[in-house]
């Protein structure tokens, strides 16, 4: 009878996922910046191409910014903001 309460209370409460999400900002995304600069690093670093690494670190920076403005929710307001450009 204990288990049978158990899982009804387990089963009452929402699902959601914002653990995984947290989880993910705080994991995944760190060893994937990690795995990123140390590519960066073998493929041009060795060779003394020090451009193609800059071009490549350009095109990382990039998708930072991009994946930083879709985690804060701030992409709303830059959206915004470009709409009023045009609209004034």
């Amino acid at each position: 009878m204990m288990t049978l309460t158990t899982l009804d209370t387990l089963a009452a409460g929402e699902l959601g996922t914002g653990n995984v999400r947290q989880w993910l900002l705080d994991n995944v995304i760190p060893l994937v910046l990690l795995a990123v600069a140390l590519l960066l690093l073998w493929l041009g670093g060795g060779k003394g191409d020090n451009a193609g690494v800059m071009r490549r670190l350009a095109g990382v920076v990039i998708a930072l910014a991009i994946i930083g403005l879709a985690v804060s929710g701030a992409g709303v307001n830059v959206g915004q903001w470009i709409a009023g450009l045009f609209t004034g």
